[in-house]
C-alpha cells in the first residue's frame, strides 16, 4: 500500500498526464507562483489562528505546490521530488554539525553564526553577506532579513537603545526634509523602525499585520455603531467620526470582534 506522500505524488502525476485535468496540464512554474504565495499566507493565517484543522489543510495545500513543481520538472527530466527531498536532507545534516557531528555549540546565537559560515562556504559565488535575500519578500520582511544578515557578521547596534535613537534621528530628518527628499527620508524612517523591532526580537511584518487587524476591527465597530444609531458612517463629519473612533478605543480590543453593544447617542 502506497504511503500518503506516494499517493499524493501519483495523483499529481495523473492530473498532469495526457488523460488528466486540462487545467493542471496547462500550469507552469510561472503560472503557479501566485498560488504558491497565496498558500503560504493562508498557512500563516492558520498558524496565527492556532487552528490545527486549518493548519493541516493549509500545509497540505502548500505541499501540493511542492509536488506540482517537482512533477513538472520531472516531466522535463530536470529533477524530481526525490531530488528535492535529498537536497534539503543533505543540507540540514551539513549545516548542523553540532547535532550530526562532534562539534557542540553552547547556544542558538552560536548556531546561527555557524549556519552563516557554512552557508557562505556552500555559496561561494556570493560575495556579500547580504546576497541571497529574496527580492520578492514583502518589504518589511526583506528589511528585517537584510538587517539580521548584517548583524550576524557584526554590523549591528550593541543595544536596542541605539536603534531607538536612530529612529528618533530619522524622524527628525523626515520632519525637516524638503518635498523632493521626503520619500527617501520616510523610507529611512521605516527601515530604522524595523531595525528597532529586530533588536527587541520582534517580527516587524507580524507587528504591522497586528496593528492593521486592530484598526480594521475598530473601524468596523465604528461603522456598526453608526448603523445602530441610524446614521451613515460615510456621511458623518470628521469630528463625529473622531468621536466614534475614541468611543471604540475605550472598548476591550479582544472583544471588538464580537461587536459588543453600544447604543449611546452620538455626540453632536
Amino acid at each position: 500500500m502506497a504511503s500518503p506522500i506516494d499517493r499524493l505524488r501519483n495523483i499529481v502525476a495523473q492530473l498532469r498526464s495526457p488523460e488528466g485535468c486540462p487545467w493542471d496540464r496547462e500550469q507552469t512554474h510561472q503560472s503557479l507562483k501566485p498560488h504558491l504565495v497565496e498558500e503560504c499566507y493562508e498557512l500563516v493565517d492558520a498558524i496565527d489562528a492556532a487552528d490545527d484543522e486549518e493548519m493541516k489543510e493549509e500545509l497540505g495545500d502548500l505541499l501540493l505546490q511542492v509536488v506540482l513543481h517537482s512533477q513538472m520538472a520531472s516531466e522535463e527530466k530536470r529533477f524530481d521530488m526525490d531530488d528535492v527531498a535529498t537536497i534539503i536532507a543533505d543540507k540540514l545534516v551539513h549545516r548542523h554539525p553540532h547535532v550530526f557531528g562532534e562539534n557542540r555549540l553552547p547556544d542558538s546565537a552560536a548556531v546561527l553564526k555557524q549556519w552563516e559560515v557554512i552557508k557562505r562556504a556552500e555559496k561561494q559565488e556570493r560575495r556579500s553577506a547580504l546576497d541571497g535575500v529574496p527580492k520578492a519578500l514583502p518589504a518589511l520582511a526583506r528589511a528585517q532579513k537584510v538587517q539580521t544578515k548584517a548583524a550576524r557578521v557584526g554590523f549591528d547596534w550593541s543595544e536596542a537603545d541605539g536603534a531607538l535613537a536612530k529612529v528618533r534621528e530619522e524622524l527628525r530628518e523626515m520632519e525637516s526634509a524638503p518635498e523632493n527628499r521626503l520619500q527617501e527620508e520616510l523610507g529611512d524612517l521605516l527601515f530604522s523602525i524595523v531595525n528597532f523591532a529586530r533588536k527587541k526580537e520582534l517580527d516587524a511584518e507580524h507587528l504591522l499585520n497586528q496593528a492593521t487587524a486592530k484598526f480594521a476591527l475598530r473601524f468596523k465597530e465604528m461603522e456598526r455603531l453608526a448603523e445602530d444609531r441610524g446614521l451613515e458612517f460615510g456621511s458623518l463629519t470628521p469630528p463625529q467620526q473622531d468621536r466614534l473612533w475614541e468611543e471604540t478605543k475605550g472598548r476591550d480590543p479582544a472583544r471588538l470582534a464580537t461587536s459588543p453593544d453600544g447604543r449611546d447617542a452620538l455626540p453632536h
